[in-house]
C-alpha cells in the first residue's frame, strides 16, 4: 500500500504556470505506471498524464505541449509541470499510482488548481 499526497495547487492567472507536485510514502519508481487525473463538478475525472516505469511518458491531447510529467525517484515524488494554463484547466488534481498493470489502484486527496484572472 501507498499513500500519495499531492501539493502545488492554488490560483494562477491564464497563460501562467504552476508545478504540481505527488509525495509517495515508498519507492514508487518501478510501479507499472504513476499519473494525473483531474475532476471538475458534475463531470467524470479524466486522464492527464502519466510516466511509466522504464521513463516514457503520455498525455492527453488536451495538455500535449503545456504540461510535462517527471519523476525524481530519490524524494518518490512525481511532478506535473503545467505552463500556459487556461481557464478550462481548472479542476482538482489528482494523483494516481498503479504498481502492476492489473493491481490496485492508488488515489491521492487531490489539489485544486484554478485558472482565473
Amino acid at each position: 500500500q501507498v499513500q500519495l499526497v499531492e501539493s502545488g495547487g492554488g490560483l494562477v492567472q491564464p497563460g501562467g504556470s504552476l508545478r504540481l507536485s505527488c509525495a509517495a510514502s515508498r519507492s514508487i519508481d518501478n510501479y507499472y505506471a504513476v499519473g494525473w487525473y483531474r475532476q471538475t463538478p458534475g463531470k467524470q475525472r479524466e486522464w492527464v498524464a502519466a510516466i511509466l516505469s522504464g521513463g516514457s511518458t503520455n498525455y492527453a491531447d488536451f495538455v500535449k505541449g503545456r504540461f510535462t510529467i517527471s519523476r525524481d525517484n530519490a524524494k518518490n515524488t512525481v511532478y506535473l509541470q503545467m505552463n500556459s494554463l487556461e481557464p478550462e484547466d481548472t479542476a482538482v488534481y489528482y494523483c494516481n499510482a498503479q504498481p502492476s498493470r492489473f493491481s490496485q489502484n492508488y488515489w491521492g486527496q487531490g489539489t485544486q488548481v484554478t485558472v482565473s484572472s
